[in-house]
């Protein structure tokens, strides 16, 4: 069985909610790949737009260089997202894009 053979099948049976409780509204594993897609895409649109600005006031290796691995980090969620790693995708998106904010705010006069 290929590896695309095996997650086909796990698709089907993701549509049960995660949690058991009644009156708790859960996301489904499906949905949550889905949400985390979409946050790291709009990170990304984000960080390319404030990267093009940052590089027009003041052009710097380090602005680069920040916003770069910004970028490489929601391409890395994305693609954790579509693999099944929607928590540790959810971590890696927070803490990186605050890093991200944080360094510019700490390192880039």
């Amino acid at each position: 069985m290929s590896n695309s053979d095996h997650d086909q099948e796990q698709d089907q049976g993701v549509d049960a909610p995660i949690a058991a409780a009644a009156d708790e509204k859960r996301l489904t594993p499906r949905q949550a790949r889905r949400l985390r897609i979409i946050l790291s895409s709009v990170g990304m649109a984000a960080m390319a737009v404030v990267l093009a600005l940052r590089i027009a006031s003041r052009s710097s290796v380090l602005v680069v260089g920040v916003y770069g691995l910004a970028l490489i980090l929601c391409g890395l969620v994305i693609e954790l997202s579509r693999n099944g790693r929607t928590r540790l995708g959810s971590w890696l998106l927070g803490v990186g894009l605050v890093a991200a904010v944080g360094a510019d705010w700490l390192l880039i006069p």
